[in-house]
């Protein structure tokens, strides 16, 4: 667990993330369909990224009950995986650990557990040499997303990347965060 928190009125709550495992797929597709309706995948994908990337695969806590949970996996900065499409296999040279996917239900949030997550993914994508964090903000979420360390990047409106984004909705916006790689250690070295 990442933290103790104690509300008003509540008694000590533990929050925090941990490997997803398989058990965890029918309530991470529960969870997908109620928050993000706008964006509907199938099952097969969650399937897919924990057994390519489990490392990058995690689960949110509040004492101990399901609450949410973050799918990441490397890839290719600039270049990110259309909606409901299955990868087939991870890039030899990536070169940014893309967020597929993050979703806490209402409960949950305001716990810090998306600060917690990116921490989480920072150190993660540091390990395997990769020098950002990457992903698509839908609904709204930007900025969210630019409170804990990203920026949007300018996308060529003839782009493909565009194109990608326009799948989306209207407010899709692509974004990195850098990730400090420890001293002497290359990008995906």
């Amino acid at each position: 667990m990442d933290s103790v928190h104690k509300g008003q009125g509540e008694a000590m709550m533990r929050t925090g993330w941990r490997t997803l495992t398989l058990n965890d797929l029918p309530q991470v597709g529960a969870l997908a369909d109620a928050v993000h309706q706008a964006y509907p995948e199938r099952p097969e994908v969650a399937v897919e990224r924990l057994r390519l990337f489990p490392a990058g695969c995690f689960v949110a806590e509040v004492d101990g009950a399901f609450c949410g949970y973050g799918l990441t996996h490397p890839w290719i900065d600039g270049a990110p995986p259309a909606l409901d499409s299955l990868l087939g296999g991870l890039p030899a040279a990536p070169d940014c650990l893309y967020v597929h996917d993050v979703a806490l239900n209402v409960a949950a949030r305001g716990r810090g557990l998306g600060r917690a997550l990116v921490g989480r993914l920072t150190d993660l994508a540091a390990a395997h040499g990769l020098p950002r964090l990457s992903l698509i903000a839908v609904g709204g979420s930007a900025p969210g997303w630019r409170a804990m360390g990203f920026h949007e990047v300018p996308v060529d409106p003839a782009s493909a990347l565009a194109a990608k984004l326009a799948s989306y909705d209207a407010d899709a916006v692509y974004m990195t965060c850098p990730v400090m790689l420890p001293a002497g250690r290359d990008a995906h070295a």
